[in-house]
């Protein structure tokens, strides 16, 4: 039967249909099944509970025999990717802060705006209060949020706040500490592994009122040697140059922006940052949202532009890796688009881009063997879309369907769907 109906009621629809389904299958559909391979055209993607059993062709695909519930969803004409990663998010937008006081409905329609909506079955946030985001994670571990798998790095590490969010903390009653000691650093690690932290982060850089204030090299050493003996990976927020060098001399593992301070990379900073196996966030996007803030002309707003994707494509040709990452939730620009542009303006292929979102993130974070293709035995997590995105990049803006764990938790009411 066809039927029209508005987000919230497919979406609704669709999560009660698959509590009575035990399995989940979309057919004639575009599959990707990883980056740089050729795509499996009229293809056919089975899902039995959280893990996908079979993907192939359409025609070599059988399911009659198949006993248990099954839903079923005609791909004719549509895309699908492994679920995509945003490896630097924040949960800070008001409707998530302080969840313990909000009704689900507001926590749910926060989550379909920021991540769901846009194919993200994993986000890293990467700045946030960590008690907050546990209660979020444990709200979607229980069903009653609906969400990305959340990874985090709890309060980040830095000399002073940011001065662009100390009014921020202080309306929304949020403290996050200035680290000042070696010792007090490895202390604030350890608590904040214990606590559940997947990471931690540093400011190398904090943008002052007056300048950018370094993280002191014994600090951001302490904090860096202490993750790494808790097998913890350390984000690093750089603002410039000499927080690009701080960061590779205290040892962190992925830069969280380019830096659009002091000018360009040279290449023998580029040298030393491949050879350190630093992972590069580019979030150009960001660049853009703050240069309308700053009321910026077009002409210094594209020369800033100009600057971060000449980072990034400096970066990729040197060989570094590459993470797919917005910032959102400290910008609420969620449209994913330009983003994709930016990347493809930058020099990045499909497929690279591609595996910024899944395989490269998968792997970086330790989850390659259950995440990040589509493979028999992987976990169930895919993002279904509008249109192929070899030919348009920005179709990987288009989402129609976000999978996790076998559940859909995004369905575009746009398309007229059929089960």
């Amino acid at each position: 039967m066809r039927r029209r109906l508005s987000a919230t009621l497919v979406l609704t629809y669709l999560c009660a249909d698959l509590a009575g389904a035990s399995a989940l299958e979309f057919v004639h559909a575009t599959i990707y099944t990883e980056p740089g391979r050729p795509p499996i055209r009229d293809g056919t993607i089975l899902i039995r509970g959280n893990r996908i059993v079979t993907v192939g062709m359409t025609k070599d695909v059988a399911t009659r025999q198949f006993r248990q519930p099954l839903a079923v969803y005609d791909g004719t004409g549509l895309t699908i990717t492994a679920g995509f990663w945003n490896s630097h998010v924040h949960l800070l937008p008001p409707p998530l802060l302080h969840a313990e006081k909000h009704a689900s409905a507001v926590l749910n329609e926060q989550m379909q705006t920021m991540f769901n909506r846009w194919g993200f079955t994993t986000v890293f946030d990467i700045a946030s209060p960590l008690s907050n985001t546990n209660l979020l994670r444990r709200k979607i571990a229980a069903g009653a949020l609906i969400g990305p798998r959340i990874l985090t790095t709890g309060e980040p590490f830095f000399a002073e706040v940011p001065v662009y969010v100390q009014r921020f903390l202080a309306e929304n009653h949020i403290v996050m500490p200035v680290t000042s000691s070696a010792s007090e650093a490895r202390s604030r690690v350890d608590g904040q592994v214990r606590s559940g932290a997947d990471a931690i982060k540093i400011f190398a850089g904090s943008i002052e009122a007056n300048g950018i204030v370094l993280l002191p090299l014994d600090v951001a050493k302490a904090v860096v040697a202490e993750a790494h003996h808790n097998h913890r990976l350390v984000f690093s927020h750089p603002s410039s140059i000499k927080g690009v060098e701080l960061s590779l001399d205290s040892g962190v593992d992925i830069l969280a922006h380019v830096s659009t301070f002091e000018g360009r990379w040279s290449p023998s900073l580029l040298r030393r940052m491949v050879a350190s196996h630093l992972s590069l966030i580019p979030t150009l996007t960001l660049f853009d949202v703050e240069a309308a803030k700053d009321h910026a002309s077009a002409g210094d707003t594209r020369q800033l532009l100009e600057l971060a994707v000449g980072q990034l494509r400096s970066f990729r040709a040197a060989g570094g890796e590459v993470l797919f990452g917005t910032d959102i939730g400290y910008t609420d620009h969620y449209d994913t688009a330009e983003e994709f542009s930016l990347m493809k303006e930058a020099g990045m292929s499909f497929p690279e881009i591609l595996a910024s979102l899944t395989t490269v993130p998968a792997q970086r974070f330790g989850y390659g063997e259950r995440s990040g293709r589509i493979a028999v035995g992987k976990e169930a997590d895919l993002t279904v879309l509008k249109a192929d995105p070899a030919g348009d990049i920005t179709a990987l803006a288009r989402v129609i369907y976000t999978v996790r764990a076998g559940r859909i938790i995004f369905a575009d009411s746009s398309r007229r769907w059929q089960k």
